[in-house]
């Protein structure tokens, strides 16, 4: 065969052409942790490889589950919880992946699903490290890889702890996405956007007039105004331009905290005056203004029309 027919959709059925059923029945599982993880790890080479493992076995692909940009240090992930379901319902015998360490990187949680794989009598089969779980040196050898890609998880943000701790002591921005109001320089600080910082100014004035996250958005939105990202307002997004003590200054990461004047974008007096609001209002029922509630009405009739239209609803 020229490859793996990997399914058009994330797992779902892939269909092998076998016929034969005394094959057992393999469920692929790949995994990246950012959009640009190198063609080494990418998602297309790890399923080419685990499928040539599995046609080496002979056995039969039936699933291919693979989570993008998902971190290995927890097991919610939809992909990673689609591919339990497939296996408690009997639908899969053995899960292969290329790596240990794509599959999952916390000991805690690699020994607890393979113990519920295990008692589903499913199996774990990895194509770069020797690992069978059938049998009990296989389960410890297994164990001891667990602790070593843990490790190695460790040992690696102990690394990224310092390096962001040497970032903060010069007061610069770890990554190209700062918030709204500022921009990144060539050398890696901030400097202050006037344009956006009128912005940041507007919300907080307006959020003490109107006492309302969702109406804040609602009035920022009626005036065409975006986020940092293009994208409306929203609750949220309000809250997080309100919650942001780095509009007084206050610069801290990675434990490293110190007062910076030059990224200082609201008084601390406004800043304080936001806080208390929020706190004393946070309980209160949100009544929706009259022009927001008829915005909202229209915006759900046309989203139900243009369903309608497209023969979804």
């Amino acid at each position: 065969m020229d490859g793996p027919h990997i399914p058009k959709r994330e797992g779902s059925i892939a269909q092998s052409g076998s016929e034969d059923e005394s094959e057992l029945e393999a469920g692929i599982y790949a995994r990246t942790s950012s959009p640009s993880q190198n063609s080494k790890y990418s998602i297309d080479e790890q399923i080419n490889r685990c499928w040539e493992q599995c046609e080496a076995a002979g056995w039969s692909v039936e699933y291919v589950f693979f989570d993008k940009a998902e971190s290995g240090r927890d097991v919610d992930r939809p992909q990673f919880q689609k591919m339990l379901e497939q296996a408690e319902a009997g639908r899969i015998d053995v899960v292969v992946f290329w790596k240990l360490d794509r599959f999952c990187r916390s000991l805690a949680d690699l020994v607890r699903i393979e113990d519920k794989l295990r008692s589903w009598d499913v199996a774990l089969q990895s194509v770069t490290e020797y690992i069978d779980t059938t049998s009990p040196v296989g389960r410890f050898n297994f164990r001891n890889l667990a602790s070593a890609a843990e490790l190695e998880s460790d040992l690696t943000s102990q690394r990224v702890q310092i390096g962001m701790y040497g970032l903060a002591k010069d007061h610069k921005w770890p990554n190209d996405h700062p918030p709204l109001g500022y921009e990144k320089t060539s050398d890696g600080r901030l400097e202050i956007n006037d344009e956006e910082a009128g912005l940041v100014r507007r919300i907080f004035r307006v959020y003490l007039e109107e006492r309302s996250m969702p109406q804040v958005a609602y009035l920022l939105n009626e005036k065409d105004l975006t986020t940092k990202k293009g994208e409306k307002w929203c609750r949220q997004s309000v809250r997080t331009v309100l919650s942001n003590e780095l509009y007084v200054g206050n610069y801290e990461l990675a434990d490293f905290n110190e007062y910076v004047e030059e990224y200082q974008i609201v008084s601390e007096d406004l800043f304080e005056a936001v806080v208390e609001t929020r706190y004393r209002f946070q309980n209160a029922s949100d009544e929706m203004d009259p022009q927001r509630k008829k915005s909202k009405s229209e915006e759900i009739l046309s989203h139900f029309k243009t369903m309608v239209k497209r023969g979804d609803g």
